[in-house]
């Protein structure tokens, strides 16, 4: 089999389509997950710790800061060596929010999927009907039986 029929196999099955919505998907669900890190949790973070917090702006400055600039873009712009570990926290605090997110998502999906199997279980069990012996095989019995009766 070419490449070409096996990467066509791949596309009509679905494979690639569900992938590329699952990507799309997952895009505008981070920034949506991006937006409620800034938006809604810094801010309640903020509140918590005591005034207006922004970890975007925590830094450490490695190295000389020859003209003692305070500010994280200014530091940038003059070359200095900044270490911006409050943008990766707000990063990583994304991070585990979609994370958490995800988790719940998949959570509830497979409990729907156990309820769904569950629901599919017992119309079964309450439809069951005792199937009936075919005739052959009530014919062989009785033949076994006589048998049976006949060596003993």
């Amino acid at each position: 089999m070419s490449i070409l029929q096996e990467f066509k196999e791949f596309a009509i099955k679905g494979n690639m389509i569900d992938l590329a919505v699952g990507v799309i998907i997952g895009g505008a669900f981070s920034k949506i997950t991006d937006s409620l890190v800034k938006d809604v949790f810094m801010p309640f973070i903020s509140w918590i710790i005591g005034g207006d917090v922004d970890f975007s702006q925590w830094f450490i400055v490695l190295g000389d800061n020859p003209n003692n600039l305070t500010s994280l873009a200014d530091l940038k712009a003059a070359g200095v060596n900044v270490l911006s570990y409050g943008s990766f926290l707000t990063i990583l605090i994304n991070f585990l929010l979609l994370a958490w997110i995800v988790f719940l998502m998949v959570k509830g999906i497979n409990r729907l999927r156990r309820m769904h199997a569950r629901e599919e279980e017992k119309p079964k069990k309450a439809d069951e009907k005792p199937v009936p012996e075919p005739e052959d095989i009530k014919l062989l019995r009785e033949i076994r039986d006589q048998l049976k009766t006949k060596n003993s």
